[in-house]
């Protein structure tokens, strides 16, 4: 009876102390990804600031497995592109589209949100702009959400880099 009570307090202890620790974790995390594409900033813009466009460039939109629901229209405030996805809802919602910047949230059915920051930024070289991608996942108290805020940028950051060299593939006209 006592080796089980030393057991039980010395899980529980060491939950606490997790959890502590957890508490001083931000409870946000970002991952930024971005490339350098040749050409002008209002050409960038448009295959970005239209949902419907994303079927060119964005690899989950791309899948021919992937049924995907636009918004009509399909660009500017509140648009928004619904699939799904293991049984699960996920909605890109537009929540401000300004020159050279899309904001969005990437809403799913329980599971972290998401604020996704599109920008477009004109380079000093003729012709090239950088394109960004900014993600900010807010994460619970949990502990184990806490932690897994670490792996975030590796599990996520291929996705996006992946889609920004599709962008620039498309834009640059290379296959």
């Amino acid at each position: 009876m006592r080796l089980i009570k030393g057991v039980i307090l010395a899980v529980t202890g060491l939950f606490i102390v997790v959890t502590l620790f957890s508490l001083l974790m931000p409870s946000r995390v970002m991952t930024v990804k971005s490339v350098v594409i040749h050409g002008n900033v209002p050409e960038v813009f448009e295959k970005i600031s239209n949902l419907e466009n994303w079927k060119q460039w964005h690899p989950v939109f791309m899948q021919d497995t992937t049924a995907v629901r636009f918004s009509n229209p399909s660009f500017g405030n509140h648009a928004f592109a619904e699939w799904t996805k293991n049984g699960k809802q996920i909605k890109l919602l537009v929540t401000a589209l300004v020159p050279g910047q899309l904001n969005a949230s990437l809403l799913r059915d329980g599971a972290i949100e998401s604020d996704n920051i599109i920008l477009v930024t004109p380079l000093n070289d003729l012709n090239n702009v950088q394109a960004e991608w900014r993600v900010v996942t807010k994460l619970k108290w949990y502990p184990w959400e806490k932690f897994s805020g670490i792996f975030i940028d590796n599990i996520t950051g291929p996705g996006y880099e992946t889609a920004l060299n599709n962008l620039k593939e498309l834009i640059e006209g290379k296959p």
